[in-house]
């Protein structure tokens, strides 16, 4: 059974699901921003852990309260916290994607909400050494946006990261039968993604992370990266292998590439599992 709430924060109304029972386990989303792509784990984890995902704020079904404002990450990050307490925290955190930063920049500012943390991912590009290379190829992809529009600047979005998300043409493709969920998804994709361009394509992926603060915590970090990324080299795999020399941690390889949680579920929660047993001792 998924309890579905609306949890009114400042500056906004947070849409949540929350399923079975047991230690809390929060997943963030990414640049998606819908839980939806949570939902086959969710329900895998359900049996022994009380999951909450969530819509961040401003994406549909999350609504703010007049403008987004300039600093969403730090909004993001005290939605986060609202919600662990709000549960009962401290929690395990699964942050994929943008939702990685978003957690780990919690575990910087709230250290005492977390028992384990797992970084999916995390599009930090400020940590890689080509990163000024690497800013002018995002930055055309949004002028791309800007100029053509979304189905255009995925395309190209895709073949920068070689993350399969390129939207296709529906006359492109024979129709198929999804869940009616993720339907309802896709009917939310386009002013979801339009969203993550103007407010967190560009800021999240230059936020200056505060490594030395992570270092003195890592005991409680876990940084997943996906088997196909690593083997295909996609830049998704990248910021954590850097990051793990910094921190002085290997990081564990998960199924599926960065949307592994969705291709392989089940791998997906087994491997997250065991990870957490690792660091917290919860089996």
């Amino acid at each position: 059974m998924t309890n579905v709430a609306d949890v009114d924060v400042p500056g906004a109304r947070l849409y949540t699901e929350v399923r079975g029972a047991g230690p809390l386990l929060v997943c963030v989303v990414g640049g998606n921003g819908d839980p939806t792509v949570f939902a086959p784990l969710a329900e895998l984890l359900a049996p022994r852990w009380t999951v909450l995902t969530y819509v961040r704020r401003g994406f549909v079904r999350s609504p703010v309260d007049g403008a987004v404002g300039p600093d969403k990450l730090s909004a993001d990050v005290d939605d986060l916290a609202a919600l662990v307490e709000r549960h009962g925290g401290p929690a395990v955190l699964l942050g994929s994607s943008s939702g990685a930063i978003v957690v780990l920049e919690l575990v910087v500012r709230r250290p005492e909400l977390v028992r384990v943390a797992v970084a999916h991912e995390p599009p930090l590009l400020g940590v890689l050494p080509d990163r000024d290379a690497l800013a002018v190829r995002f930055d055309a992809v949004l002028e791309t946006y800007r100029r053509d529009g979304l189905v255009a600047a995925m395309g190209e979005f895709g073949e920068l990261t070689g993350v399969g998300v390129r939207r296709p043409d529906p006359a492109e493709v024979e129709p198929v039968s999804v869940p009616p969920e993720f339907a309802a998804m896709q009917e939310r994709w386009p002013a979801n993604t339009a969203f993550w361009f103007e407010h967190e394509y560009r800021s999240y992926p230059a936020h200056p992370l505060d490594v030395a603060a992570l270092r003195t915590l890592a005991d409680r970090l876990v940084l997943a990266i996906g088997a196909t990324s690593r083997e295909e080299g996609q830049l998704a795999s990248r910021p954590n292998l850097v990051l793990g020399r910094e921190l002085g941690l290997e990081p564990v390889e998960v199924p599926g590439g960065h949307l592994g949680y969705l291709e392989d579920p089940a791998g997906f929660a087994a491997t997250l599992e065991d990870a957490v047993g690792a660091r917290s001792g919860h089996s």
